[in-house]
């Protein structure tokens, strides 16, 4: 799928990649691939990353993945069973934030960054719903980086939708897509590029 095949022709709107039950909109690259270099580099080596942990039937797991949380205030965001306290947005990441706010015409308030350090690092099948989350709010996600397929799943028909996400580019969720639908980066035995992820998100 490319960048081209995600709008319509008459008018360049932007058209809904989910057939139902949720609405999720590929905005393609938004940032040159000077800025979006400079973005990652920025992101990989002054974001305080450290490494995912969750119970799962009751066993911790550590991620090989890495994880950072920035927000307007230190409130707590948990999820699987942590409960994590968000830090000061640095300066050039409010900078991305505004950007992306821009082009989706949403606000955020807080950003949970992913670094995804080689393709066999992923995230297996999940929805954003937790009850910190505004209910059917926006989760806006920037891509930067090794480029990486992404995933949808429908929790009642099984149904799939896949795409590529690029370096520099912009996919937003909103609506009832949590609600009716599941989201992955699958695993791959590629050689890819470092990846980050900078999913932007409304908290209650």
């Amino acid at each position: 799928m490319t960048s081209t095949d995600l709008f319509e022709n008459d008018d360049m709107k932007l058209i809904n990649l989910l057939p139902r039950d949720g609405v999720v909109h590929y905005h393609g690259k938004i940032l040159d691939a000077v800025t979006a270099d400079r973005s990652l580099d920025k992101c990989i080596s002054e974001l305080r990353w450290e490494h995912d942990r969750a119970f799962i039937y009751g066993k911790e797991i550590v991620t090989k993945r890495k994880m950072a949380w920035y927000a307007d205030a230190p409130v707590s965001y948990t999820y699987s069973g942590y409960t994590k306290v968000a830090l000061v947005w640095p300066d050039f990441l409010r900078e991305i934030k505004q950007l992306v706010e821009s082009h989706s015409g949403d606000v955020f308030n807080s950003c949970l960054c992913n670094f995804y350090s080689a393709g066999e690092e992923g995230m297996s099948w999940h929805s954003d719903a937790e009850k910190d989350l505004v209910e059917n709010g926006s989760i806006a996600a920037l891509s930067l980086g090794g480029e990486r397929k992404f995933s949808f799943k429908h929790k009642q028909t099984g149904e799939t939708v896949s795409l590529t996400l690029e370096h520099g580019s912009l996919l937003i969720m909103k609506g009832t897509t949590q609600k009716n639908w599941l989201h992955s980066l699958p695993k791959t035995k590629k050689n890819v590029e470092p990846r980050v992820s900078l999913t932007f998100r409304q908290m209650c």
